[in-house]
């Protein structure tokens, strides 16, 4: 069965850090692309950051671009989001998410992935 966990999420203040960590289980995640999605109430699932399948190059938004870095760890099947500087516009709940599938599908869109974890959420107070 395969599961993607997230963890580490919480409230922080406005300009504070948080890092979040995503496990994979359930098959080796080594070749998929994996991204960070985020949600809040009342609006769309939109992107933050992906490593592409294809090529493993990194993306931010460009709402996140200088602040969050994304990174992974291949032989632990781990992706992590360090977030700095965090605005309270960033208040969501924060996915995982893995591209096990085509290798030009586009990491920046929600449909490129095929598995999801549960969300972890991420309050920033002002």
């Amino acid at each position: 069965q395969v599961q993607l966990v997230e963890s580490g999420g919480g409230l922080v203040q406005a300009g504070g850090s948080l890092r979040l960590s995503c496990v994979a289980s359930g098959r080796s995640f080594a070749w998929c692309g994996m991204g960070w999605f985020r949600q809040a109430p009342g609006k769309e699932r939109e992107f933050v950051a992906a490593i592409r399948r294809r090529d493993g190059n990194t993306y931010h938004s460009d709402s996140v671009k200088g602040r969050f870095t994304m990174s992974r760890d291949s032989a632990k099947n781990t992706v992590a989001l360090q977030m700095n500087s965090l605005k309270p516009e960033a208040t969501a709940v924060y996915y995982c998410a893995a591209d096990c599938g085509g290798i030009n599908r586009d990491p920046l869109s929600v449909a490129a992935y095929d598995y999801w974890g549960q969300g972890t959420q991420v309050t920033v107070s002002s």
